[in-house]
């Protein structure tokens, strides 16, 4: 039995009304204070979150996408789309510092609004791209909306620890999240053999924690599934749910979170989960 699709799409109102209710709160000093993004003001992160949003809005209700954003690079590899994403990234956050903090609310109040809009006329089982963090085949467009879903929440998680806030980590909010990012486990040990049946084993402790289990068939490789029965090639690996989301999304290394998880069984299996990157970085 394989993992349901995931529904983030009433989740998208909800997380901008949170976002707005911080960004609403912040002094002009705090809109300036540095985040965890290299180089970003909790301003600069805001504006990305809205350049993002500008870009779904116009791709998917308008049926345009620049003609540059490929310029001089090849995004058939996976270097070159980095580069270009990144590359991306940087100019629109330069080019929109001039904005205020008072039209940027504003702006990200209209792109909320239009963007959940567009997620509503998806088709969730219609295919897309592919989710790159996830596999290399064409995706589900749930999975897109979850990619989105996951950005924006690991975004404004960035701003609330800046400027020193609560996480917006209740069960409704943050599961949705790490069942996302758990979708990436096949992917992380695609290179990987193990004997038949295998099982490797993701918990997640907290309040929107949980369990996710991929296993190998012979032919076919590792995928995930929602039941098994335990096998003694078993590996198996537990974290919090708030080092989880740091981890997946590299704002801390492996290296700095071993000692703070638990491995049981196939150590080697069991360490790949914890390189596995749930976005694009």
């Amino acid at each position: 039995m394989t993992l349901p699709a995931i529904d983030v799409v009433d989740l998208f109102p909800e997380e901008r009304a949170s976002l707005l209710s911080v960004l609403n709160s912040l002094s002009s000093q705090e809109w300036e204070l540095p985040t965890v993004c290299t180089g970003w003001s909790v301003k600069d992160v805001a504006l990305h979150i809205l350049g993002s949003e500008v870009g779904i809005i116009s791709r998917f209700r308008d049926g345009f996408f620049s003609p540059h954003f490929a310029d001089g690079l090849d995004i058939t590899n996976w270097d070159g789309l980095l580069t270009a994403i990144n590359r991306q990234n940087e100019y629109w956050t330069h080019a929109t510092r001039r904005v205020s903090p008072e039209l940027l609310r504003q702006l990200l109040r209209f792109t909320g609004d239009e963007s959940k809009e567009v997620y509503r006329t998806m088709d969730p089982l219609a295919l897309g791209g592919p989710v790159d963090w996830a596999g290399s085949g064409p995706a589900p467009l749930w999975m897109h909306m979850c990619r989105e879903y996951t950005e924006r929440w690991v975004h404004q998680q960035h701003i609330r620890d800046a400027v020193g806030k609560p996480g917006f980590n209740d069960r409704r909010s943050f599961y949705p999240v790490l069942d996302a990012f758990a979708r990436a486990i096949p992917h992380v040990l695609r290179n990987t053999s193990a004997v038949n049946g295998a099982i490797v084993r993701l918990t997640v402790t907290g309040e929107a924690g949980g369990e996710w289990m991929a296993r190998f068939e012979s032919g076919s490789g590792w995928s995930l599934i929602a039941q098994h029965e335990v096998h003694p090639a078993m590996a198996s690996v537990e974290i919090d749910q708030d080092l989880a989301w740091r981890l997946f999304t590299r704002e801390v290394s492996p290296e700095e979170v071993f000692t703070k998880v638990q491995i049981t069984g196939d150590h080697e299996l069991a360490q790949l989960v914890l390189h596995m990157v749930s976005i694009i970085a």
